[in-house]
């Protein structure tokens, strides 16, 4: 009977431990299956932030090519401003030189009038008396008296503020 009871406690121990292999393997096949669907689930998502890291990476592409095209044109509008600045420049440096050129010349006959005598010539000043050289001095009523034209004796000055206004 020692023996009998001896084969079924055997038995017991090994239906017992078949049956913790089963459950073990079991629970080995649950676990397996749960980290192929946690595996599953980690793709997907990965898959997802993929797409949407692709979006947005085409999104703005979109956007830095209309960016793009906005500073091409603003560019294109800017050098055709700059080409009508520098030609409006170049008019006006020619007028600023013709103009400097005509003062010094207005300056120079101001200056010769200023200092050439008998250029005013009593008689063109004086039209009763043409033979009193003293009188072009002593009458201060003479309107063509270059004396009395104090614009005539100011040398012509231009500057940056006055020199295009008309």
């Amino acid at each position: 009977m020692a023996s009998s009871s001896g084969t079924s406690s055997m038995s017991n121990i090994l239906l017992q431990s078949s049956s913790s292999e089963e459950d073990l393997q079991l629970l080995m096949e649950q676990r397996k299956k749960k980290r192929k669907q946690s595996n599953r689930e980690s793709a997907r998502r990965s898959r997802m932030r993929k797409q949407k890291h692709l979006d947005d990476l085409i999104a703005q592409v979109d956007h830095l090519k209309k960016q793009k095209s906005l500073t091409l044109m603003k560019v294109d509008i800017t050098r055709k401003h700059y080409l009508e600045v520098k030609a409006e420049n170049s008019i006006l440096w020619a007028q600023k030189t013709e103009l400097t050129q005509s003062l010094q010349s207005l300056n120079d006959i101001i200056d010769l009038i200023n200092t050439t005598n008998g250029v005013y010539h009593t008689d063109c000043y004086d039209i009763n008396n043409h033979n009193n050289h003293n009188n072009y001095y002593n009458n201060n009523n003479n309107f063509m008296n270059p004396m009395h034209m104090a614009y005539l004796n100011q040398p012509i000055v231009a500057t940056a503020d006055n020199m295009f206004l008309w």
